[in-house]
């Protein structure tokens, strides 16, 4: 291979790699038109230009790359969008990222970072996060992300919150509609106030509150696991208070243009994307569904929703009755609430009231806290910061409660001041309650342990009755009869050695008339043979062995172990044999037609096998 093939290969492969390298950045010498897409290195997210629903406007946005249905979750001009194809995205001479209309010189977008000089320079370079960033090319420094200017969507690693130092607000718009991503009526973000929380707004109106944030007692951020390794970042420190999220799965929440704050989990198996919860999702959601000392609950549809926590009462009886809690609760007339005996009563299980306002002391415990609120008058009620890790962390409310209600599962548990009077009527009720569960608690135990000893019992006897018949009892399908193991003694080793059905001796008797002259059908030296008729109608023959036969208990078993061996279609079948006391019994199938040997021979039974002769 010659210098200049060597030469031309190594030129492709620059050529080739910067290609590659390319499709994530975008550097000052070059501009990205309509139709160009910027790609991220893992092919994870595109940037380009796109026209939303059935609008023929263009704007810059980012989207998921692999996924067929596109999914915008960034706009660039939002406001300010392309009318028409020829828009490009470029640096301009101050360093900045702008979007240009070819037909005008204006940009209609740009980056605007001031701190740019004509001397610096930057490139665009497109994460596999989904953020789009400027890095200097000198310092490699991030100095422009589209993460601080969200829109409607909250991806993982994206921020909610301020940062104190450069003042940015990181919260996400609801686009206006289907086809226009300019800033609609809802906002989602993240208050930092008293103890963190998150909210949607309708215009400065909040609408859903999403109930406070848990964060570390140690400093720094917590980490909070939750479905599909979902976990939530807390930040509060000199430069930043925020929260973020990462997880494991493709997932993404919108505000959408309607309110509704939805959270989508992409199913790889099937390619679409699944809605895996909305708020706000019940009427108790909104935010004050029942006005300020009261709590929402999803009762039946003839009850209010609301009901006043423990010390309030109704501010308007009238507009209650009239099912409008709006108004909310106000302290019982005449309560004293200051060193005259007050205490707390627990409500269980509650989204906490608003924590916008809320004294925050991390340091205490829930007994302090306790101790704290009580010493102050003007303090309304208390609760643990994190009860899940423990119950440390102290929040005190001061005023009105507002916005709570309960969970079925979830929640918190809220301790509320109440007056002397109130607190000695819960304390009653609790005892009355818990002496109504003693009472009906007791009797039932009583009754389901003697139910359990009545059962065991029972199953002790059946056990007894079934071991005393069990060989005198068992079925045989063939037959269909009921026969009884008179055999127990058939083996001198406790086993046995053959699987001949066993029948009872009564009712062989019983079958044959208690082996009646009428139903005798020969004799032979040993003993007779007898016609016999079970319960089930099956007939059978007999073999009843003489007291006196001198035949002992070896030489049955023999007799029985070799018919059971020599079983032919042409001979007679066994179907089964007994032994009682003195009484040796044999029960074959009957043959109506009698035996062969009647037709070949005169005289008496024969005390062999009998052959089948149903053919004659």
């Amino acid at each position: 291979m010659n210098t200049r093939t060597v030469s031309l290969h190594i030129l492709f492969l620059f050529l080739l790699l910067h290609l590659i390298d390319s499709l994530h950045t975008l550097d000052p010498n070059n501009t990205m038109k309509d139709g160009d897409v910027l790609i991220s290195q893992a092919r994870k997210f595109a940037l380009g230009f796109f026209s939303p629903g059935n609008s023929s406007l263009r704007y810059v946005g980012i989207w998921y790359y692999v996924q067929l249905e596109r999914t915008i979750v960034w706009v660039a001009n939002r406001e300010n969008p392309v009318n028409h194809t020829s828009g490009v995205l470029a640096f301009d001479h101050y360093g900045n990222l702008v979007i240009r209309d070819n037909i005008g010189n204006l940009p209609i977008w740009s980056t605007n970072i001031s701190s740019l000089t004509s001397n610096n320079s930057a490139t665009a370079q497109l994460l596999d996060s989904g953020n789009l960033v400027l890095i200097h090319d000198l310092s490699k420094e991030v100095i422009w992300q589209s993460f601080d200017y969200p829109t409607d969507t909250f991806l993982p690693s994206m921020k909610l919150g301020l940062n104190r130092r450069t003042g940015l607000n990181w919260f996400l718009t609801s686009w206006k509609s289907e086809d226009d991503p300019a800033p609609g009526s809802y906002s989602y973000r993240f208050e930092p106030t008293g103890f963190p929380q998150l909210f949607v707004y309708k215009g400065r109106a909040p609408y859903w509150r999403g109930g406070p944030i848990i964060e570390n007692p140690h400093g720094g951020s917590r980490t909070i696991p939750h479905d599909f390794n979902f976990i939530v970042t807390v930040v509060r420190n000199e430069t930043e208070v925020s929260a973020s999220y990462s997880t494991s799965t493709i997932s993404r929440y919108v505000v959408q243009e309607s309110g509704s704050l939805k959270h989508f989990i992409w199913q790889d198996e099937e390619q679409r994307w699944s809605e895996f919860r909305h708020y706000p999702k019940e009427q108790c959601d909104y935010y004050r569904n029942c006005g300020p000392n009261s709590n929402c609950g999803a009762n039946t549809a003839d009850q209010l929703d609301c009901t006043c926590l423990p010390g309030f009462e109704p501010t308007s009886p009238a507009e209650w009755y009239l099912r409008d809690g709006s108004g909310g609760c106000k302290r019982r007339r005449g309560a004293s609430m200051c060193q005259s005996g007050e205490g707390f009563v627990k409500v269980q299980g509650v989204k906490l009231p608003d924590t916008s306002t809320v004294h925050v002391d991390m340091s205490l415990s829930l007994k302090e806290c306790e101790q704290e609120c009580l010493r102050d008058c003007n303090c309304t009620a208390y609760s643990s910061a994190n009860r899940s890790m423990g119950e440390y962390g102290c929040l005190k409310w001061f005023g009105d409660l507002v916005d709570t209600r309960e969970f079925s599962s979830l929640g918190q548990d809220l301790y509320v001041r109440v007056d002397a009077i109130d607190l000695a009527r819960h304390r009653k009720s609790t005892l009355v309650k818990k002496a109504v569960v003693a009472t009906i608690s007791v009797p039932a135990v009583v009754f389901l342990l003697l139910g359990s000893l009545m059962y065991c019992l029972r199953l002790k006897r059946k056990r007894d009755r079934n071991a005393r018949n069990h060989l005198s009892r068992v079925t045989t399908s063939s037959a269909h009869v009921d026969k009884i193991a008179c055999l127990k003694d058939l083996d001198s080793e406790g086993r046995r050695k053959m699987d001949i059905p066993v029948f009872d001796f009564g009712a062989i008797a019983v079958a044959t008339c208690n082996f009646s002259s009428a139903n005798e059908l020969g004799h032979g030296g040993f003993g007779s043979v007898y016609k016999g008729v079970m319960n089930d109608r099956t007939e059978i023959a007999v073999k009843r062995l003489s007291k006196y036969s001198g035949q002992g208990n070896e030489e049955f078993k023999n007799e029985v172990r070799l018919i059971a061996k020599l079983q032919h279609r042409n001979l007679v079948k066994i179907l089964g044999c007994c032994i009682e006391e003195d009484e040796k019994l044999i029960i074959y199938e009957y043959l109506p037609n009698k035996s062969l040997d009647s037709l070949l021979f005169v005289g008496t039974w024969h005390r062999s096998m009998l052959c089948k002769a149903s053919f004659l």
